[in-house]
């Protein structure tokens, strides 16, 4: 019986672990007001308002290929593009 709970506590772990890779892996999407998107680690508050900036899920962008202007990812997500230019914030 021992054996068992042994076995149910490792593989809670596992899913555990899992579970936490998953959500840790998963990005957002920040589209500007002109189309522009770009994957962010963060909902940062700090956008330009003018920008208009919304934010999707990982799933959106798999859905939406098209008719959006696709922005390299960048390493360290704090800025904004604008007008195809990434600045920093």
């Amino acid at each position: 019986m021992n054996n068992n709970l042994l076995k149910t506590a490792a593989m809670g772990a596992v899913i555990a672990v899992g579970a936490l890779a998953a959500t840790a892996a998963s990005a957002d999407v920040a589209c500007n007001r002109y189309g522009e998107c770009w994957k962010v680690q963060e909902r940062y508050t700090t956008y330009p308002s003018t920008l208009g900036i919304i934010f999707h899920d990982d799933a959106w962008r798999a859905a939406h290929p098209k008719h959006y202007h696709w922005r390299a990812d960048q390493a360290n997500d704090h800025g904004y593009y604008r007008n195809g230019v990434w600045i920093a914030f």
